[in-house]
């Protein structure tokens, strides 16, 4: 009897320890943590608002973001209010170096180039930020990796994008631009114009290139594997606007559950192709320079060249979650850069003379080279321009994961670091006091020269870890250009509304109607 006492008292005793240990966690995560890390940022004169428990300024956040993309602005009104409101009430409330709350993660906005700059190149001091583990459900990749193993991919992945790799891809992005403007062609045939929405033409284009370079197939083979990618785009952005609570992503709610099985749909569908492959190269059947081929030879060189370590190379998951960056993030990047373009090239008549003059001087009516695209200096700085003003990512996040010193700042670890990219690339004390006109004249000597040699233009990021694929997204958007300038001209459509819209990437909210001319 005293035995069966004694165990009920100890197991008592236990439960009372796990509850008051797992109550102590609850209380450190939503009150003790938040309060001591912004007495650290405030005493090193951070401005913000108070932490408030467990939202922090996420439901403000939110409605802001909500009420500002419901209505139009105007073609000459700033952007910045439309897609981060809350982030540009805090720098104009409280100034550079303030705070916002993520939750109860606080978050600091950094507009100092010097600041940034250090951001970008101590990799190993701030990481990629992890929020919402179901917003990596996009695909982690060498994108959200750190350290030795980030360094592992990015070896692997670079021998796809050498810039004689590239190059060998220019038939594809050729081919892919062509059919477009073929059924541009058809359209306009009749009446020597027509009004067309071209943001949906530009998706399918690029999303067509990443088809053929990434897989060699063409766009109708991966067509299920972008339709689903975009349906999880759409749900992960209405995630990462909410507090994750830890474990969240367990709970089988309805939001939970058609995510996974999104994923799970993507991952099957891209298991398949990469078996596929895998099999036809090793039986000699396929060709390896695509940038899948690429990418398993490399990995097959590094396993091969390491037998005895058996991290070495990637695991089929491993090239699965790179598969998923190359289908968004090739088709993302460059879409939207030329959706802007083609918008920003139809206000500025002048600019799309002077490009098309270029292009027609380089190339007359025939097909686009390489180098000649190299070569197209107008074209260049005008898309360097529309990066400027419409960047694919609108703010870049980094974390702390320890005591980190950034300039004179001493910065506790668990803090967030925000790079408002699109707040510094408007900014006109950067930039000057046309910072938000369309001048791509600024770009004129090169982005050096355009920036005074400062990190404060960053649509690729900037440093060691900036985008690996920024020279494909350019040759492959310079290709489409060059192409629609030789066959078109083009202005805004009277029905064109101005919603520029972050669903991940800065898109059109409501499409790109525009009026099309055959030259």
């Amino acid at each position: 009897m005293e035995s069966t006492v004694n165990t009920a008292t100890l197991t008592s005793v236990l439960l009372s320890i796990l509850i008051l240990t797992w109550a102590y966690r609850v209380i450190n995560w939503l009150w003790l943590t938040p309060k001591r890390l912004e007495r650290s940022l405030k005493r090193q004169g951070f401005k913000g608002g108070s932490y408030r428990i467990l939202y922090g300024d996420m439901k403000e956040n939110s409605k802001m973001t909500q009420e500002a993309i419901s209505k139009p602005i105007g073609l000459s009104e700033s952007i910045i209010p439309r897609l981060l409101p809350y982030v540009d009430q805090c720098l104009k409330i409280y100034g550079n170096n303030s705070i916002m709350w993520l939750g109860p993660k606080p978050r600091i906005l950094l507009m100092e180039p010097e600041l940034i700059k250090d951001i970008f190149n101590k990799i190993s001091e701030f990481h990629k930020h992890k929020d919402n583990p179901l917003t990596r459900l996009l695909g982690k990749g060498v994108i959200n990796y750190e350290d030795d193993k980030w360094a592992k991919h990015r070896k692997l992945i670079n021998p796809a994008f050498h810039s004689e790799k590239i190059k060998n891809m220019m038939p594809a992005f050729y081919l892919s631009s062509a059919e477009m403007i073929e059924k541009w062609e058809k359209l306009v045939f009749d009446d020597d114009w027509c009004e067309l929405d071209v943001w949906p033409d530009l998706q399918n284009m690029t999303r067509d290139v990443i088809s053929r370079t990434a897989f060699g197939s063409s766009y109708e083979e991966g067509k299920r594997i972008f339709e689903l990618q975009h349906q999880l785009t759409t749900l992960v952005t209405e995630v990462a606007l909410s507090v994750y609570i830890p474990g969240w992503r367990f709970v089988p709610t309805k939001m939970n559950r058609r995510m996974k099985a999104l994923n799970r749909d993507i991952v099957a569908s891209l298991r398949a192709i990469i078996n596929e492959k895998e099999k036809a190269m090793k039986e000699g059947k396929t060709a390896r320079d695509d940038l899948l081929g690429l990418l398993i030879e490399s990995n097959w060189r590094e396993t091969k060249g390491n037998k005895n370590d058996k991290t070495a190379g990637m695991t089929v998951d491993e090239v699965i979650e790179e598969c998923k960056l190359f289908y968004f993030a090739g088709q993302e990047t460059t879409s939207t850069l030329l959706v802007w373009t083609m918008i920003l090239l139809s206000q500025h008549q002048a600019w799309q003379e002077r490009a098309r003059d270029e292009v027609l001087q380089i190339f007359g009516l025939e097909k686009p080279h390489h180098d000649g695209l190299t070569h197209l200096k107008i074209v260049n700085m005008i898309l360097h321009e529309v990066l400027r003003l419409y960047p694919p990512i609108t703010i870049m996040n980094r974390e702390t994961h320890e005591n980190t010193k950034l300039g004179d700042l001493a910065l506790p670890a668990g803090v967030i670091v925000s790079l408002p990219i699109l707040s510094i690339h408007h900014d006109p004390k950067l930039w000057g006091d046309d910072a938000n006109e369309f001048k791509p004249e600024r770009f004129s000597e090169g982005v050096s020269k355009a920036t005074k040699n400062q990190v404060t233009f960053m649509p690729f990021g900037w440093g060691p870890r900036i985008c690996i694929g920024q020279n494909f997204a350019l040759l492959e958007a310079k290709m489409a250009i060059a192409l629609i300038l030789q066959r078109f001209s083009f202005d805004l459509s009277p029905s064109y509304t101005h919603a520029p819209h972050a669903l991940i990437t800065l898109q059109p909210q409501h499409g790109a109607p525009l009026i099309l001319h055959k030259r």
